[in-house]
């Protein structure tokens, strides 16, 4: 076994190796000293580099592509043979030449016998169609019907339907795992949207109190709310509904309150603009009013009531003391 050789004799093997598989490396080098072998295999050199270049390239030829740099080409043959799993992943040092002789030579050694196994298609090709030639035969055409359909069905009834509901069943339980756990987390994420939703958790019954920082929440997290609703629809709820998209309901609680608020801000607005229009009308008016007093004076309308209200308060100071 080459496990029980030394280090050089492995070398010899190798080299060998590499001469049958007719590596264009070793056309011109007369060497038959195995000391001189395994300097070749296991210093780094850029003769050693080109022959593992070409061992890695008659396995998988994209590596010998023109225009990469030399660490590059290092990497991807490192990765060849990781994927071939003769060597570690990112085993660089061993590509270089800096691991230990016996290690290389291994190395070498696999990829060598892996090179000598592609060498030669036009057999295994051969032996493969005789193969398959035998075996699809005429003589074989009962033998391979029977096994395609035996008289006695190895399995009993009992075994072929249980096999066939159980992996209906499981198919079914998959699925509806996968509905389940999606409309839990889109209910999760309805939960969370409602409780950031100032509006919704508002008694319906109660009458609005309209404020313009209210409105204004209510009309941006209806925005949210509906475009958060869209999304989720259109990216997960579409694929496992087989109905037409759904309408906005005119009678949600949503819609209702920011409805409610919307009436209440016209509400006070028509509010505000009567009472700046009769308050300035009564203004006018008062102006207008003279008013005598007990010495001769005369005193506006405004001046009489701003008095009475005087007299109003000290007359409630009085009762409470």
């Amino acid at each position: 076994m080459a496990g029980a050789l030394n280090e050089a004799g492995l070398a010899r093997q190798v080299f060998s190796a590499l001469q049958a598989a007719s590596c264009p490396y070793l056309e011109r080098l007369n060497l038959q000293e195995s000391d001189g072998m395994l300097e070749l295999l296991c210093s780094p050199s850029e003769l050693r580099t080109a022959i593992l270049t070409w061992l890695c390239s008659s396995i998988y030829p994209k590596i010998a592509t023109p225009g990469k740099d030399q660490q590059t080409v290092m990497e991807e043959m490192a990765t060849l043979g990781h994927e071939l799993l003769l060597c570690e992943e990112n085993n660089v040092e061993l590509i270089r030449g800096d691991s230990s002789p016996r290690q290389q030579l291994l190395f070498l050694q696999q990829l060598v016998s892996l090179v000598l196994d592609r060498s030669d298609p036009d057999e295994c090709c051969a032996s493969a169609d005789l193969l398959m030639n035998e075996l699809f035969s005429p003589d074989n055409h009962p033998r391979l019907s029977q096994v395609l359909e035996p008289a006695l069905d190895p399995r009993s009834e009992h075994t072929k339907s249980t096999h066939k509901s159980t992996k209906q069943s499981s198919n079914q339980t998959s699925a509806n795992e996968d509905v389940s756990a999606l409309l839990q987390s889109t209910r999760s994420a309805l939960e969370q949207l409602k409780s950031e939703c100032e509006f919704l958790s508002t008694d319906h019954e109660s009458p609005p109190i309209f404020s313009p920082s209210a409105l204004h929440v209510a009309a941006v997290d209806l925005q949210q709310l509906m475009t958060a609703f869209s999304h989720v629809y259109e990216t997960e709820l579409v694929t496992c509904c087989k109905r037409d998209p759904p309408t906005f309901n005119a009678e949600m609680k949503v819609f209702q309150r920011v409805h409610q608020l919307l009436q209440a801000c016209l509400m006070d607005l028509e509010m505000l603009s009567e009472l700046s229009e009769t308050s300035e009308s009564i203004t006018e008016d008062v102006k207008l009013l003279p008013g005598p007093t007990s010495r001769g004076e005369e005193r506006t309308l405004s001046d009489q009531l701003l008095e009475l209200s005087k007299r109003y308060t000290k007359f409630v100071f009085q009762l409470d003391s």
